[in-house]
């Protein structure tokens, strides 16, 4: 049974489908791909259906990146369907926790900055209202923190 990982923005649009997808080819790059599987979804509703953001889209595709994805909303069942969920930031953690009511689930949220090994934040900025570095300084930090959740997935399933 594959390890599944879920990344949570607020519209699934810039930051979790990116993340999504560096971590998906940081995956195949580890020939993991049987083994780890990603998804993205927002908080809220506001893009659903939607590809990811054309500057996001851009940027990545310059980096060699892949990439994929339509927006979806974070539902209930997406905490019985994934292993690890990741918040972007700690009002989407927030956000998140709040639909476990029963607070079965909360050891599987995680915000995504707890994987980094290079960065000190603990949010990964919305880059939609921002510059082309904006965009650029999101791909960094997520790099780095998928870099980081990789080695963590692979402890966890004992593949080291």
């Amino acid at each position: 049974m594959p390890y599944k990982i879920l990344f949570v923005c607020l519209g699934n649009i810039c930051r979790s489908p990116s993340a999504e997808n560096i971590m998906n080819h940081l995956i195949e790059e580890a020939g993991l791909n049987w083994q780890i599987i990603c998804d993205s979804a927002g908080t809220s509703s506001y893009h659903v259906g939607c590809s990811p953001d054309r500057r996001m889209t851009s940027a990545l595709i310059n980096r060699g990146f892949r990439v994929n994805g339509e927006a979806r909303q974070f539902e209930y069942s997406d905490f019985e369907e994934f292993d690890l969920i990741l918040a972007m930031d700690k009002e989407n953690y927030q956000n998140i926790l709040s639909l476990d009511r029963q607070q079965i689930y909360g050891d599987k949220v995680k915000l995504m900055c707890d994987f980094a090994q290079n960065y000190a934040t603990k949010e990964v900025p919305d880059p939609y209202y921002g510059g082309q570095k904006g965009f650029e300084n999101v791909i960094d930090l997520l790099i780095d923190s998928c870099q980081g959740l990789l080695m963590y997935v692979k402890n966890q399933l004992k593949l080291n």
